[in-house]
């Protein structure tokens, strides 16, 4: 049965690698299962203080093999990372029975799909992130000319009605053909036994970069995160490197990834600002346009914009999920901005710095949604360049001290 695989799909070169949207519901949604020529190849690590192992990449044949000599050699192994598009049956399933040898906690803070699943529902503590992507189907071989076949699903249905896992879940899970994917989300994964609970990015070291820790993809997970980095690099190179450098470092001393996130965004906010600062009346009035009418539609995500709105710009601008209109805007600001000073001088970017640092732009009164889209309507009442005067303030506030990340030295922007 060695030949018996689960998946053999691609983890994707985003710095969270996606496999298909999460489901809902006990069956949760079926999604086709892209393939791609080759899959990620198995990496192995162990992590910071040694207390975790980082397991990423196709379960190929020796993974578990790797994986016990890893554990042998150190002992103090409490909690195992399961990043994963899946691989062989039999090596998922030993994985599985080395982590319920060693009674270790396994934690997917991504996806671990198909035969990686069996491994995962072996640890003493099942734990996801709330966004985790679990993802099953039927085990399947390959003939001759590489199409696929379902086989005999009961062994797998027995490992994971051993594991507690109930069975109604089980028999969805592997009826579903070999080129479809059933992701339920973490709420059902929990229901059903598959996780015995969801934690928030604060708990456990960052994972991000388990599938490699080089210095181009670190750059590539935060150009992904924070994507108007870009813009901000094309007029001032050098100001990613510090950020991913001080990302990198966090990353090997442990620190959560909720951290890491947060840090990362207060520094591209920073930079961002700073690109900003210099910008025509013409642009900080389409900027406070563009913030204006992101605070007043109607949607859920209104809330986030006008929180990140009160801690100015750069926030609004480096906040997750912008939309594609945001985004073409931010990057035609940015470029307008940035063109207008090629060589930034350093005494007015020294004083600009102190600015945001001393917070020397008085603060709108009653600070809450309501008042901050008045404000900005007040504003942009005005004729240009009037309305720009008006703006800075509230484009450019000081962000409170609890905000400010904990930069080292050598990781401050140049």
């Amino acid at each position: 049965m060695a030949g018996l695989l689960f998946s053999g799909q691609d983890r994707q070169t985003g710095p969270r690698g996606i496999v298909d949207p999460v489901g809902s519901g006990l069956a949760g949604r079926t999604e086709s299962r892209p393939l791609a020529p080759e899959a990620a190849p198995i990496r192995i690590v162990l992590g910071p203080e040694g207390r975790d192992v980082r397991l990423s990449g196709e379960l190929t044949e020796g993974a578990a093999e790797r994986l016990a000599g890893l554990l042998d050699a150190h002992r103090t192994v409490e909690r195992i990372h399961l990043t994963s598009e899946g691989g062989l049956v039999d090596e998922g399933a030993a994985i599985g029975a080395l982590i319920a040898e060693r009674g270790l906690v396994t934690y997917v803070p991504d996806y671990c799909v198909s035969a990686c699943t069996l491994a995962f529902v072996r640890g003493r503590e099942r734990l996801v992130l709330a966004d985790a992507r679990l993802g099953f189907h039927a085990p399947y071989e390959t003939d001759s000319v590489g199409s696929e076949f379902a086989v005999d699903s009961a062994p797998e249905r027995a490992a994971y009605l051993a594991a507690g896992v109930r069975a109604d879940f089980v028999d969805a899970a592997l009826t579903i053909r070999p080129d479809d994917l059933m992701i339920p989300d973490a709420d059902t994964l929990v229901k059903a036994g598959v996780a015995t609970g969801i934690v928030d990015a604060y708990r456990f070291p960052d994972s991000t970069l388990d599938d490699g820790d080089t210095p181009e993809r670190v750059r590539r997970v935060i150009l992904h995160d924070v994507p108007l980095l870009d813009a901000v690099e094309a007029g001032a190179p050098g100001t990613v490197a510090p950020i991913a450098a001080w990302y990198l470092d966090g990353y090997h001393r442990g620190r959560p990834e909720g951290e890491a996130v947060d840090g990362v965004r207060r520094m591209a906010a920073h930079a961002v600002a700073r690109s900003l600062a210099d910008a025509d009346p013409a642009a900080l009035d389409e900027l406070g346009r563009m913030i204006l009418r992101a605070m007043q539609r109607p949607n859920p995500d209104r809330a986030r914009v006008c929180a990140a709105a009160r801690e100015g710009a750069g926030a609004v601008l480096t906040r997750p999920r912008l939309d594609r209109t945001q985004l073409a805007a931010g990057r035609a600001i940015l470029a307008r901005a940035l063109g207008l000073r090629p060589a930034e001088d350093s005494s007015k970017r020294a004083a600009v710095e102190a600015l945001a640092a001393t917070g020397s732009a008085p603060p709108v009164p009653g600070r809450g949604c309501s008042a901050l889209r008045k404000a900005f309507a007040a504003a942009l009442a005005r004729p240009v360049p009037e309305s720009a005067q008006a703006l800075r303030p509230l484009l450019f506030p000081a962000p409170p001290a609890r905000l400010r990340p904990p930069l080292e030295a050598s990781a401050l922007p140049p």
